[in-house]
């Protein structure tokens, strides 16, 4: 079996397993603390295909992989503890019927599909481990990789902290990270996955660039920043101005608005 194949089975199997769990439930968010888990599996999937041996690149792949995909599925799960479906699947849900199949085709099927191809750093470097020892570039990537994770944890945490505050219901998050990116855990996800990228470079898998270009493109365009703007931006009041004088992915210091 190829590297790509093992990585649709694993995704695969999770996914639809999660598709059946959510029917009775009526909840297809359960997806979402799923989703990260879902490369943790395939990343240890390949490992385990490949022999578990390799080389110290392969380890790297696998700490970087598991670190970012058990954080984010934690604090998924935890967001996601006894909250209704999320008003993104009840939207699909009115307009698709019937939803128990087209959640299976654009929920869990498209995912599956996502996870394929945002995996194929992962895939080029634990497929079949390179014996090379680590290189400059494995520890550029990894310094990408960890500036990522920072944004993306201090990001959630201080969001996290912000909601669980009842003075600040109705207010607008913009204070630290987020008073430089209206969204600095997204910004950090995609470097996360840039800095991945760049560590299966140092293994010669350049070509795997689709990952990480994907995912920034879902992250900016799909699932991440373009839906979440179009809701706050009604149910915030005072988020016009925050959006105004706050850079929108890539943190930058506020820009001065009025005279």
């Amino acid at each position: 079996m190829s590297e790509l194949g093992l990585a649709a089975l694993v995704a695969g199997v999770l996914m639809a397993g999660c598709w059946l769990v959510s029917l009775p439930k009526r909840d297809v968010s359960i997806v979402d603390p799923l989703w990260p888990m879902v490369f943790v599996a395939v990343a240890w999937s390949l490992w385990l295909w490949s022999d578990g041996t390799g080389s110290g690149r392969a380890w790297l792949m696998l700490v970087m992989v598991s670190a970012w995909g058990l954080r984010l599925s934690a604090n998924l799960t935890a967001r996601k503890w006894g909250a209704p479906e999320d008003f993104r699947y009840q939207a699909l849900r009115r307009r698709l019927q019937p939803f128990w199949l087209w959640s299976l085709l654009i929920v869990f099927g498209l995912q599956t599909v996502l996870a394929v191809v945002v995996s194929l750093p992962v895939q080029a470097v634990l497929g079949d481990p390179d014996p090379s020892p680590l290189r400059w570039l494995d520890w550029v990537g990894a310094a990408v990789w960890a500036v990522g994770l920072v944004f993306e944890s201090v990001g959630d945490e201080q969001l996290r902290r912000f909601k669980a505050d009842e003075a600040n219901r109705g207010k607008v998050m913009d204070r630290g990270l987020w008073r430089y990116s209206r969204h600095p855990n997204y910004f950090g996800d995609s470097m996360v996955w840039w800095g991945i990228w760049v560590v299966a470079v140092s293994a010669g898998a350049w070509w795997t660039v689709a990952g990480p270009l994907l995912m920034t493109i879902l992250l900016l365009r799909v699932s991440g920043v373009t839906v979440l703007e179009r809701s706050m931006g009604k149910r915030r009041p005072g988020y016009a101005e925050y959006a105004a004088r706050t850079s929108p992915f890539i943190p930058m210091p506020p820009r001065r608005t009025g005279r």
